[in-house]
């Protein structure tokens, strides 16, 4: 049976209005397939007081009610497409049952694949709740600000550039950036991150996130239709309309298969009159019953909603696959190669070490004080960590008297008549008073040293490093456990890679990986391991993202990683991975499920009715009951 699609096919389109319209067609779908069922039960009744006429008229109108969104679907179809489907057997089968007088029998065939089709509807729109629940979220106004007034226009009309006032509690309409003000930002929507993360000037923020307790101004950086929100819309839109090969396959089964058995019923109205010598009415009948079990409802159903439902779930748990394809790739992965910056780190350094000297032990607090004070005034990464690392401690700003960005080494100035130094070792006057075995222990742990001189001496130093996300090691033993390989891929040293993968788990690393390398690399792993994932975030992932069979993206990634990407972890979640793996495994269980269950139906019933063993209702509740229970078992996926 033809997966009701339509609606999926024309949600290139999408909105809330045309999702709420889909909603109530499908609940319009039960209402009539309930009433069919009803109008058969009035007619089975006026034929137990033998009111003919009366009975038959409830079956036909059982026949119009019952089977109008079907009849509709497979004449809307044919005439588009050109191609005959299996609701067009269905209405020849039931056509057939009321010419040879079985209107009871043609009505509950009708009735059942009525309530089949309703259930593959309600699988459809689960699989758009999401997405319905995603653009409620879309801000539809902004506050433009325009010669300092305040004005309120719709956010199409936004442009790159533009200035907008966000107010306590409100959405942020559009991405761009914080000029003025300052804030914290539920963006719960974009990340699952469910901590409010403080803004301020020079801050990103995100179309569809919640603006916490301060009014921001902010200038627009990207267009509406641009916007990451957006992006994630269009992903499940995509995945939604995208086929996997196994769907593919069976749309090309359908449409051949469907002039096969139109065939063989033909070849069956008349050649088992002549060599069985079946009477005439029997050798129709025989026919009819041949329409109906040999029809492939149960086949064809025995993929999509499946696929569906793996869909939905994995966007529910922050999965969003881009097409049905590459969910059905994960199934046969053999190895996962891992960006470190960003994608198994916070792809941020942290100080995880402060270190003096014996003779200013007692001064630590005041040293890092003085530090944080000078680091505060650059805008290195290295010099935010530790900035942050001062914050953390609580100490209180001093403003330098003169301060010097040396670029490339590091940063010096001027405290209380004091002259500080801070970066690499060849910029300070290094001294034995640094403990050499210290260094060999940062180095051997990956990790970046920032020595400080006060005057002429060395007085102590930062260790920094880009710290594991917490939830790395955890998701490497499960992607582990499910038998498939990992490797890291890395543009750091050698000592550091070596440090991080033990660390985190993974047994195999590549180091000093260009984004070139990283290509080669990923096509080494191809021809090593066969089925490959390349998992990153930045742009230098983007070509490893698109070289591997599966390119899996972390959702704070870049705009060039995202839409590069076939997979898409809204959360940041590694864990996910494991997630979508074993979701993909399943799915295919169960698609093989439905697929033997489905065949071996159809040959039991098409011999059943060769040898004369069961009847039309028999046959009906078979075949319509077959195609019930595929859908039912690939519903499974929506809690898997």
């Amino acid at each position: 049976m033809e997966t009701n699609l339509q609606n999926v096919k024309a949600s290139q389109s999408n909105s809330p209005l045309k999702a709420r319209f889909e909603l109530y067609e499908s609940i319009l779908e039960i209402i009539f397939a309930i009433l069919g069922g009803f109008f058969i039960f009035l007619g089975w009744l006026l034929g137990k007081f033998e009111m003919e006429t009366a009975s038959v008229a409830f079956f036909l109108t059982a026949y119009v009610v019952g089977g109008f969104f079907k009849a509709k679907e497979g004449i809307t179809e044919t005439i588009a497409e050109k191609s005959l489907n299996v609701e067009i057997l269905m209405i020849l089968a039931a056509i057939g049952s009321a010419i040879i007088g079985y209107w009871e029998e043609g009505a509950i065939l009708i009735f059942i694949f009525a309530v089949s089709g309703a259930l593959e509807s309600y699988t459809t729109n689960k699989s758009h709740k999401e997405l319905t629940a995603l653009m409620k979220l879309q801000p539809k106004e902004a506050r433009f600000i325009k010669d300092g007034n305040e004005v309120r226009i719709p956010v199409e009309k936004l442009n790159v550039g533009d200035f907008i006032l966000v107010k306590p509690g409100e959405q942020i309409p559009a991405d761009g950036v914080i000029t003025k003000g300052r804030t914290s930002v539920d963006e719960a929507a974009i990340t699952g991150e469910s901590m409010p993360v403080p803004k301020e000037v020079n801050d990103q923020v995100f179309a569809g996130t919640v603006n916490g307790n301060g009014a921001i101004t902010v200038q627009i950086t990207k267009p509406n239709s641009e916007t990451l929100f957006q992006k994630i819309i269009d992903l499940v839109q995509h995945a939604q309309n995208d086929k996997s090969p196994s769907q593919q396959f069976i749309d090309r089964f359908e449409a051949r298969y469907v002039y096969i058995v139109l065939i063989a019923v033909g070849i069956m109205m008349f050649l088992p009159h002549y060599l069985f010598n079946w009477s005439w009415n029997e050798t129709f009948y025989r026919a009819m019953v041949l329409l109906v079990v040999a029809s492939p409802c149960a086949v064809v159903a025995s993929i999509t909603p499946a696929v569906l439902s793996a869909i939905s779930n994995g966007a529910r748990n922050g999965i969003l696959f881009k097409g049905g394809v590459h969910l059905e790739k994960l199934s046969n992965l053999k190895a996962v190669a891992f960006d470190k910056t960003g994608t198994l780190t916070k792809g941020k350094p942290e100080v995880t070490d402060f270190v003096v000297t014996d003779t200013n032990k007692s001064e630590k607090q005041y040293i890092l004080q003085c530090v944080a004070s000078i680091e505060k005034q650059s805008n290195h990464p290295l010099a935010k960590a530790i900035v942050q690392y001062g914050l953390k401690h609580k100490i209180d700003f001093i403003e330098p008297e003169i301060v010097e960005d040396i670029s490339g080494w590091g940063i010096q100035g001027k405290i209380n008549g004091d002259t500080w130094k801070i970066g690499k070792k060849g910029f300070i006057n290094f001294n034995s008073h640094v403990s050499q075995e210290s260094l060999e222990t940062f180095a051997s742990e990956g990790k970046t040293v920032v020595f400080v001189q006060k005057n002429n001496d060395v007085i102590g130093l930062f260790a920094l490093k880009d710290v594991i996300r917490q939830e790395s090691k955890q998701a490497i033993k499960d992607i582990q456990k499910l038998g498939v390989q990992t490797v890291m891929l890395t543009g750091d040293n050698k000592s550091t890679a070596k440090s991080i993968s033990k660390e985190i788990g993974i047994h195999e690393y590549i180091s000093d990986c260009l984004p070139e390398h990283k290509v080669n690399e990923i096509k080494k792993l191809k021809n090593t391991y066969g089925t490959v994932a390349m998992v990153g975030d930045g742009i230098n992932d983007a070509p490893a993202l698109a070289t591997a069979n599966v390119g899996i993206s972390m959702g704070e990634g870049t705009d060039v990683a995202l839409e590069t990407a076939d997979v898409v972890l809204m959360k940041n979640e590694l864990s996910k991975i494991g997630k979508a793996i074993q979701l993909s495994k399943q799915m295919n269980r169960i698609v093989k499920q439905n697929l033997a269950f489905s065949i071996s139906i159809i040959i039991l019933l098409v011999l059943s009715n060769f040898y004369q063993v069961i009847d039309l209702p028999l046959g009906v509740i078979g075949h319509e009951g077959s195609t019930i229970l595929v859908i039912l078992n690939s519903l499974r996926l929506l809690k898997a």
